[in-house]
């Protein structure tokens, strides 16, 4: 069994994404991520991102038969081509400074097969810091979440509870007064440091556990 990701182009018409996502579970394929656009030309698309299919070429031809539908292209997964995502999020001159030792990092696992991307926003402020860290829940291929500030408590750290108790996101944050440090998995004073190990947390190639360093222990 293999992962897909399918573009399908249809009439923008009530219904269709329903007919679609039945013919897929008659297929018993697992959807993990959709997303859908209208185009300038008032057509439908639609990426979905297929787990476990079996017979591809049977289920492109099953989506063909629905009438509104007018072509389907067939990709890679974006777990394949992007692989696993590290979110930075905090203020702008830490997030730099660990986006440089994950982006340096990431290198030299991807020069070996992985796939790793880094994304960064740097933010300031409690509602938005809290807002960008909750919405990681809905956000496809998230493996590590690094928090980069001075501060940060609050909204921020029930946001951090919140999609910790939804996934096995790993958390790391930097030595930093407030609560949201109770809820991370590693705490690391040095930012660049800390771009590294969300890396070699979630990297196949890398001989590290940061399960068996314990909660909270501090660099």
């Amino acid at each position: 069994m293999s992962d897909y990701t399918l573009t399908i182009k249809s009439d923008e018409k009530k219904g269709v994404l329903g007919d679609i996502t039945d013919v897929i579970t008659s297929h018993g394929v697992n959807i993990s991520y959709v997303h859908l656009f209208v185009e300038k030309n008032n057509m439908g698309s639609i990426n979905i991102e297929l787990e476990h299919v079996e017979d591809i070429e049977g289920l492109i031809k099953d989506l063909g038969n629905i009438d509104e539908v007018k072509s389907i292209e067939l990709h890679g997964s974006q777990l394949d081509i992007y692989g696993k995502r590290i979110i930075i999020v905090g203020g702008g001159a830490q997030v730099s400074q660990v986006a440089m030792g994950a982006i340096t990092e990431a290198d030299r696992h991807n020069i070996r097969g992985e796939r790793i991307s880094i994304d960064t926003i740097p933010l300031v402020g409690e509602k938005s810091l809290a807002e960008a860290v909750e919405a990681i829940s809905r956000l496809p291929r998230v493996s590590a979440l690094v928090l980069a500030g001075s501060l940060m408590g609050g909204e921020i750290t029930k946001a951090v509870k919140k999609v910790k108790e939804q996934s096995n996101l790993v958390v790391i944050s930097l030595n930093m007064p407030g609560s949201v440090t109770d809820y991370a998995d590693l705490i690391i004073t040095d930012p660049i440091q800390a771009g590294v190990l969300a890396v070699m947390s979630v990297a196949d190639t890398a001989v590290f556990d940061i399960k068996r360093l314990g909660d909270n222990i501090k660099f």
